[in-house]
């Protein structure tokens, strides 16, 4: 079963409030790092997985990118996304990757910020990756870290003192795959641990080759300008992986 969680209204205006924010974490450290991966986008035909609210989208046509397909599962995200930044090479579809079908050698560069960490079958949807990339072209994603979604109960996993001074980060149950629930703004919000191990074999099953794998650390910049993310600096929160077929 596919989540929607982003069409659950409370997750929703939270999360947009969240995003709307002067300095985020999307802003600051995912969507920065995700760019510097891309390679140059001059008419390529570019599939994004998880679209959003269509910033990336709309990113990708200002570096005359060809056409962008945009899917996403929430039709919260899409009906914003389509108002800010519709475009007639933006193609925005209301769509899990699980079920979209596109023919072989579609896309020159697929995407995915944040969203393949709440598919259940990672494999399968791999193999459709590797199917609609052209032979050259680069796949890069985004995942929440594996070791934030190891343990069984995905709360605040910091170990603190009396003081409440962080000490450590707690990980535990790694090599447990599997379903994972999270108080997130909402309960009940699922997503799907794997190990690093798996992605990677997973992606070289399939035919892909690995470029790049880059857990991002912030920049003395980001650290003025939201504090919090300073903690990154003892333990990363995303994983990225790059690929070419």
């Amino acid at each position: 079963m596919k989540q929607n969680i982003y069409d659950n209204p409370i997750f929703f205006n939270q999360y947009k409030a969240l995003r709307e924010k002067t300095y985020n974490y999307n802003g600051l450290l995912e969507q920065p790092t995700m760019k510097s991966l891309l390679p140059p986008l001059t008419n390529l035909q570019i599939l994004d997985i998880g679209c959003g609210m269509g910033e990336f989208a709309q990113y990708c046509l200002e570096h005359h990118a060809k056409h962008v397909t945009a899917l996403d599962v929430s039709s919260n995200m899409l009906a914003i996304a389509k108002q800010k930044h519709a475009h007639p090479h933006i193609d925005y579809q209301l769509q899990a990757i699980e079920d979209y079908e596109a023919p072989s050698n579609s896309f020159d560069c697929i995407t995915s910020s944040l969203s393949l960490h709440y598919v259940q079958d990672f494999d399968k949807v791999i193999s459709q990756i590797a199917q609609m990339l052209r032979p050259n072209g680069v796949f890069i994603f985004s995942v929440e870290h594996p070791i934030a979604t190891a343990r069984h109960t995905m709360e605040d996993n910091w170990i603190y003192d009396e003081s409440h001074n962080r000490l450590h980060y707690a990980v535990d149950h790694y090599h447990e795959e599997g379903l994972r629930q999270q108080t997130w703004l909402v309960d009940g919000v699922v997503k799907y641990h794997r190990t690093i191990a798996t992605m990677m074999n997973t992606l070289i099953t399939h035919g892909l080759s690995i470029d790049k794998i880059v857990e991002p650390i912030p920049s003395k910049e980001a650290i003025q300008q939201l504090p919090s993310i300073e903690k990154e600096l003892r333990r990363p929160s995303f994983l990225f992986i790059k690929v070419k077929k």
